[in-house]
């Protein structure tokens, strides 16, 4: 079974930048697509963006022109690249395969 693990998070000031990583085991990473979701205190899970097996990329009206996911096979990783942060942004960021989520890394915004 697919495994995820994210790492990357922190504490940023505002239009600061942080890059996520989500390493994946248990499957061939060539053939995966993805998807990065947020989910802030309170607030329900928000889509953030997706990755597919060719590197193709769409993302969210809210994060569009600040983020940019991109694939490393030869890695097994995805990195999301977050610039230009928001405290809107703070949330805790899970990246997605086949169903399955990894734990989640936290992002916190101070303006």
């Amino acid at each position: 079974q697919v495994q995820l693990v994210e790492s990357g998070g922190g504490l940023v000031q505002a239009g600061g930048s942080l890059r996520l990583s989500c390493v994946v085991s248990g499957s061939t990473f060539a053939s995966l697509s993805s998807g990065w979701y947020r989910q802030a205190p309170g607030k329900e899970r928000e889509y953030v963006a997706t990755i597919t097996r060719t590197g193709e990329s769409n993302y969210a009206d809210s994060v569009k022109g600040r983020f940019t996911l991109s694939r490393d096979n030869d890695k097994n990783t995805f990195y999301l690249q977050m610039k230009n942060l928001k405290p809107d942004d703070t949330a805790v960021y899970f990246c997605e395969a086949r169903g399955v989520s990894g734990p989640g890394t936290q992002v916190t915004v101070t303006s």
